[in-house]
């Protein structure tokens, strides 16, 4: 991690924004330094330092965010991430994975059991209680994902962006916060082709990072909405540039 300095200089107190937040890391450092960012930034911090104890929080006291560890000395992070998805007490909280340098694989990994977004160690604590606030501002339930309150539709595709909803052919989609926001850019600029790059910055407004971030929360959406994921109707790939939304063409 980045060197802290002083309390003064921790993050900005969110706007509109507070919550819980379960901070998941064996390292006592990194989890005292984390908690006391977040709690001057204005959320309930409960900080835990493996991973039964934080599938064992999420089940009595579930939190609004997770910041979760991939490495921990019992189940790591990806485990602890499948089962807050599809464990008997599935839940769709936002989920803001911890990841070392060098740990790409493990990171993509983690975007495919549904994590919305990811630090790489070291860190700055600062940037962390900016992206959990970020996150919980896209995830929260009167969030408004482009500043329009009008619903969308593609065919039997429907997003509800004032209710954070998607239903399609009447049944209700589960989407991350960032798969919701991915599908919602997409609807609303049908037959545009955008880069991976040119939808990290409209979409997760990141002016760097990972563009791989973006390939997985494609394919996780492909696999949510398209009959045939591999043939896709709706999201098409377009050859060195990136993809396009494609209205109409869904049933």
């Amino acid at each position: 991690m980045t060197p802290t300095g002083s309390s003064s200089s921790g993050a900005d107190a969110p706007a509109g924004v507070a919550g819980t937040v379960l901070v998941v890391d064996d390292d006592t450092t990194v989890r005292d330094v984390v908690r006391r960012y977040l709690e001057l930034a204005g959320y309930t911090v409960t900080p835990v330092g493996t991973g039964r104890e934080a599938l064992q929080a999420h089940r009595e006291r579930p939190a609004d965010l997770v910041v979760l560890d991939l490495m921990l000395p019992d189940l790591d992070g990806l485990e602890v991430c499948r089962r807050i998805r599809t464990g008997t007490e599935a839940s769709d909280v936002p989920v803001v994975m911890l990841t070392a340098l060098g740990e790409e694989e493990n990171r993509i990994a983690g975007l495919q059991l549904g994590a919305d977004d990811y630090v790489t160690k070291p860190f700055s604590p600062r940037e962390l209680a900016l992206r959990v606030t970020s996150v919980l501002r896209r995830a929260g339930p009167h969030a408004d994902a482009g500043g329009s309150a009008a619903v969308v539709t593609d065919g039997p595709l429907t997003l509800d962006p004032a209710a954070r909803t998607a239903t399609l052919r009447g049944t209700g989609l589960a989407l991350t916060a960032r798969e919701f926001d991915l599908l919602w850019f997409f609807l609303t600029h049908p037959g545009t082709a955008f880069s991976r790059q040119q939808l990290l910055e409209r979409v997760w407004g990141w002016d760097f990072g990972d563009q791989s971030t973006v390939t997985v929360h494609v394919r996780r959406l492909r696999e949510k909405i398209e009959r045939v994921p591999a043939e896709p109707a709706r999201i098409a790939t377009v050859w060195g540039v990136g993809y396009r939304y494609d209205a109409g063409l869904g049933s």
